[in-house]
């Protein structure tokens, strides 16, 4: 494997979290307002408003004007006894893709849980189900994007080069699906960015699959999951579904 490829991997890093600090914050289990109002805080409550403001904030950040809302210290404060946010948001571990950054978002505005090539494990699983179920968020959104290193790492898998080890070795293993149910392109540009926008729609049918919770949450709650990748040059987030 390429010192390129193994550095971009960065830390196959989950955000697991405690659960029982976060209980006494949350919002009731399945507490949602009405479709096309807003929550207690101001956030949108439903899922089509919920990507609606992901999309104004990343056209601003795309444009060089971010607003940096949510990050002063009486809106800080405001939190201490609870949160509230519209969006839970699995993206890649990968430090060149902050979701607050780039969806220009604050403190208690999005329920980020973050893992390499956006790997699905039990700790990855569970946060997302925390963040629709007891949090409360409308959306789900599965973020992939560009040169995404641990992508790079299972193409060179499938293609018997380089060697991993560690666990490193297993989160690629997981990635390697994507890459095998990708057609063969001659441009390896294309193939790359193809295997990125595979692993994104793979791992959001695999949470529909794994988790009863959030697959009750989309079919009977009104929760959407969305899909999309982040362009690393132009710092947009382009929906792929």
């Amino acid at each position: 494997m390429s010192r390129r490829r193994l550095f971009g991997l960065g830390a196959a890093a989950t955000a697991g979290l405690a659960l029982a600090s976060f209980a006494a914050a949350s919002p009731v289990s399945g507490q949602t307002s009405p479709p096309g109002t807003t929550s207690p805080a101001g956030h949108p409550a439903d899922a089509t408003e919920a990507w609606r403001l992901l999309t104004e904030g990343n056209a601003r950040f795309v444009q060089g004007q971010p607003s940096h809302p949510h990050q002063d210290e009486s809106w800080r404060d405001s939190l201490v006894e609870g949160q509230n946010p519209f969006a839970t948001v699995l993206g890649c571990a990968d430090s060149r893709v902050p979701p607050e950054v780039l969806f220009d978002q604050g403190f208690g505005d999005l329920f980020t849980i973050r893992s390499a090539g956006e790997v699905l494990d039990d700790a990855v699983v569970g946060s997302i189900e925390y963040g629709v179920e007891h949090v409360g968020t409308p959306l789900v959104v599965i973020l992939g994007h560009a040169q995404c290193g641990a992508v790079a790492a299972a193409i060179d898998t499938v293609n018997g080069e380089g060697h991993l080890e560690g666990d490193i070795s297993s989160l690629v293993r997981d990635v390697e699906a994507a890459v095998r149910a990708t057609p063969a392109d001659s441009d390896p540009d294309a193939f790359f960015a193809a295997c990125v926008e595979n692993q994104v729609r793979r791992t959001a049918a695999m949470l529909l699959e794994r988790s009863d919770i959030v697959r009750d949450a989309v079919e009977g709650h009104g929760v959407q999951i969305v899909t999309a990748v982040y362009d690393l040059e132009t710092g947009q987030v382009n929906r792929i579904d």
